[in-house]
This record gives C-alpha cells, structure tokens and sequence, in this order.
C-alpha cells in the first residue's frame, strides 16, 4: 500500500460497501473493483470479499502507508487454560436471543453467561488470549455494562488496539490504563509525569489506585490540576472520592460546591451529606428539623410537615436544587432534598427518643408521609444507615407489599443494598414467599450471585407455584432468565423433576405446559454448563 492517490476502480477504505452492493446485483450486472467481466468475475468478487474480511477483523484499518506501530505491551499474567479459552470463543460468537416474550427453546443463551465468566476470569487473574481481543472489544462496543470488566480482561493490549482501530476509541476512555503496572503513590514523579501527561482513562485509573491505597495522597492530587479540567472531567474524578469517603475529604468537597459546573456541585453536595459530621449534614439538619415536629396533643402522637416556602441562596449552594420537575410541586420538592440530606441520628432526638422503626409507624398529617418515607429511604441508601433501611423496608411478609415506608420497587431494592448480602437474600425471599414472583424482579437483581439457597429455593418453588397454576408462561420469562445466569449450578440436580411436560388444566394458558417445560430444560442446561464454566476457570 502506498500513499498514491486510490483509482476509483479499486478497492477504497469503504471497499466493503462496493463489494456488497456487486454481490446483490451480481457480477453479470455490475464488475467488482479491479476485476474484468466474464467468467472470472465472480471468483474476483470472492477473492475481493476476503482480502477486505482480513482488512476489516485486523486491528489497523486500511490507511495510506505510514510508520509501523509499537509492538503491543506485554500482559505478564497467566494464560488461560485451553478449554477456557475455547469456551471464551463459543460465548463470544454467540448472538444475543430475541428476548422478550415467546419461546427461546432449551439452549442456553451463551452471550448473557459472558459477564460472569468475565468476572469469573478476571478474579482469578488470567490474561486475554491475543487471538480474541478483537472480538472482546467489539462485544464491549456494543454492549457497555460488559465493558469495565472486558477491559480489565483485555489488559493493557486494549488501549494499544484502540488507537489502531476507531470503533474501539472508546476503551481510550473507559480502559484501566495502557501500562501494565501504574507508579506506586509514593514514586511521585511518575505518579506527577502520568497525571499530568496521560490519557484520560489513565488519570481515571491512576486516582483510583492511589484512592485505594492513600485516600489523602489522591485527594492532593487531584487538588493540583482541579481548576483547570473540563467540567465533564472535574465530575468523573470527584466521584471517585465516594471510595474511602471520610472526614479529611470535607474541605476540599466545601470549595467544590462553589464549582461552576451544576453537576459537579451536586456531586459534592451529596457526597457531604453521606457525612453525617460533616458542616453541610449540620446545616441541612438545621434547615430539616425546621420542618418537622411531633404534634403531642393528639391521642397518637403525630408528625407535623411545614415544607420551606423559599430555596434561597444558601440552600443552592448546599446542593437543593431550585427548579421544580414537570408535575411537582417547588414546596415539596425542596423539603425532600432536605430531607434526604439531613442526618438520620437527628430524627430520634427531634421526635422523642424512638427508634427507627418507631418513627416510620408514626402517622404523618396532610398527605406527607409519602413524601417523607421516600426522603429517608434516599437518605438511608447515601448514609448506608441499615437500621434505617429496615425500618423502611418492614417485614418481606407484611400485608402491604411496599412495606411501612418504601415507596416504591426501585426504592425498596435500594434499600436492600444496605444490607449484607445474606440478610438482603433472606429478606427477598421471604418477600417472594408472601407476595409470589410478579414483583420481585427489581430486588432479585440486587441480590449476590450465586443466589443463596433460601433465595434460590424460594425462586424455584415460585416457578413451580406458577407452573402449576397454568399461569400466563411468558410473564415469568424475565425470572427465569435471571434464575439462568443466578441459582447455584449445584441447585441443577434438584430441577430434574421439573423437566416433564405437566398436564393442563382446561384453564390454563395454551401451550403453557410445553413451554414450562422447555424454560426449566434451559435452566438446568445453563446451570450445568455455568458449573463446568466455573471448573474451566480452576474456580471450583
């Protein structure tokens, strides 16, 4: 190849569409590039086809000649085992499913299983195999929950790749860095040289290393650039404090609340106020307290609401953001940013002493107790408080499915997220043991995988349950394709009794037993071939 100008008759770099559209109208029709008419016309198509295959698979596009790339850097970590690495092949040229509803058949879907091997690999400390980076990358093109961890699986040989091929650019950005091993915190020179010279993905990984190890040496680091970032940056880089958050942070969070950027100052709010001790928390506790009370003269005590009539200066600048959304109203919405940024430990000393649980049992006058329940579920989420969070959430069997005070799914599954994962999977299941599958899809998602076998075993007999009611199969398809790729593979064995085609009942859904059946072939499949995943990986 060389840097002539290219004839139009010739191969190009959009070569590919050319070929495709002779290919349609067919060589008798239309001669390839480069090729004469007759007989041989369609073998030069052919040979055309591939030379351009290899074009557009290799790391570099076609490109006027230049000077040779570096080699790529090494990746010292250990190969892959061989039936790893040719299941990391089978899972990577697997196409998504249809989805949805309608049958998918007894196969396993391999694509959603990558994720987990993905994890599953980079747990155990393997290197990508060479061969597959192209692959890996455009399945992280195309999917961006896979991309954190495929690129930490790809290595430093990710972003080498990425400057050589535009579809990959965004591994520039998203990768943990080009160089093998970042400078220790305390090598301050290469730690000052990388900060100020690398790639943004780089700088992203450097602050979060050095975040991990001295929170202190990290915070000083970003101070030393802060004003002159982009503000897009500014904000990536302030939420990396959320690691190993503490009080040393506050001052350096304070002189960020005056940031230009709205963004980034809502940032630093909330990061303030997941610091219960810090000045902010005091001043929204001032600013809460002043809206609540506890009304003794009725025969139940009884919490009053007096919602702020003004958001003035001061409270922007802590973060209450002025504009009201479309349909709600400016008064309620300021006290809920108060609210949910107040220090939970202020509400037993305002309202007599009581416990959590006692304080959401409390009635609430004028239709506030919505408003208020959902504000002290965002402030137990962003201070981790679990007391509060169970409180919230009540019992997994109570009448009402929502709980004392969650509002909603969304916020009971945040609520969860307080929670050690044990006592997250037992309060799920007992959830789906008094109310059924139909609403716990939103919490299964935040439970730990494997499931725990109380969750799991609450799973499985729901899905039988429904089976046996003839209900609507489809219905149950987001469940059990979470079940898939969730249960403990060592729960297989105990499906096999749920493999058989269950007789219908006249009102049943038609066609529901057959594809009951064909649901948990697929579930006991998957699981098998997740445990010979795991074995593959020597993480059994």
């Amino acid at each position: 190849m060389n840097s002539t100008s290219t004839p139009v008759d010739s191969p190009a770099q959009d070569g590919w569409e050319e070929l495709v559209t002779t290919a349609l109208l067919g060589t008798d029709r239309r001669t390839p590039p480069g090729a004469a008419p007759g007989r041989e016309a369609p073998v030069a198509l052919l040979d055309a086809a591939a030379t351009q295959t290899v074009r557009r698979r290799a790391g570099l596009r076609p490109a006027p000649a230049a000077a040779r790339p570096e080699p790529a850097p090494a990746d010292a970590r250990p190969a892959l085992p061989a039936a790893a690495a040719r299941r990391l092949s089978m899972l990577l040229a697997d196409r998504p499913g249809t989805g949805g509803g309608g049958r998918r058949g007894t196969a396993p879907d391999l694509m959603e299983l990558l994720p987990q091997w993905l994890a599953t690999a980079n747990a155990r400390g393997f290197a990508a195999p060479p061969e597959v980076l192209p692959a890996l990358l455009d399945a992280a093109r195309g999917r961006t929950d896979l991309r954190p961890a495929a690129l930490a699986f790809a290595g430093p040989r990710a972003v080498w790749l990425a400057r050589l091929n535009p579809d990959w650019r965004f591994a520039l950005r998203a990768a943990p860095g080009g160089d093998p091993a970042l400078p220790h915190p305390r090598d301050t020179d290469r730690v000052r040289q990388l900060w100020q010279e690398g790639l943004f993905a780089e700088r992203v990984a450097l602050l979060a290393a050095i975040r991990a190890r001295e929170p202190a040496a990290a915070r000083e680091l970003l101070a030393t650039t802060w004003a002159t970032e982009r503000a897009e940056d500014r904000l990536m880089f302030l939420d990396s404090l959320r690691t190993g958050l503490g009080a040393d942070d506050e001052p350096f969070l304070e002189q960020a609340l005056a940031d230009r950027s709205r963004n980034v100052r809502a940032t630093a709010a909330e990061l303030l106020s997941a610091l219960p001790g810090s000045a902010l928390a005091a001043r929204m506790a001032v600013r809460a307290t002043a809206c609540v009370a506890l009304d003794r003269t009725r025969e139940t005590p009884t919490i009053t609401v007096e919602a702020p009539f003004e958001c003035d200066a001061s409270m922007e600048r802590d973060g209450v953001v002025l504009k009201a959304p479309a349909g709600r109203g400016e008064r309620s919405w300021w006290f809920g940013q108060l609210m949910e940024a107040a220090p939970l430990g202020t509400w037993a000393a305002r309202l007599g002493g009581r416990s959590p649980q006692e304080i959401v049992a409390l009635p609430v006058t004028d239709d506030w107790r919505s408003e208020l329940h959902a504000a002290w579920c965002r402030a137990a989420v962003r201070q981790r408080d679990a007391a509060w969070a169970r409180a919230l959430l009540g019992a997994p069997g109570a009448p009402e499915a929502g709980g004392p005070g969650a509002v909603s799914l969304a916020e009971r599954a945040k609520l969860l997220g307080t929670l050690g994962s044990a006592e997250r999977a037992d309060w799920v299941a007992g959830f789906i043991a008094a109310h059924g599958l139909s609403e716990a899809f939103q919490l299964l998602g935040g439970c730990a995988v494997p499931w725990a076998e109380p969750l799991g075993r609450a799973v499985v007999d729901a899905l039988n349950i429904a089976r046996d009611a003839g209900s609507y199969p489809w219905s149950f398809s987001g469940v059990m394709g979470l079940a898939e790729r969730c249960l403990d593979p060592s729960e297989a064995g105990r499906l096999d009794g749920l493999l058989a085609v269950p007789d219908e009942s006249e009102d049943a859904s038609p066609g529901a037993g057959g594809y009951w059946a064909e649901a948990f072939q697929r579930l006991v499949t998957t699981l098998r071939l997740r445990a010979a995943m795991a074995r593959e990986l020597g993480a059994v």
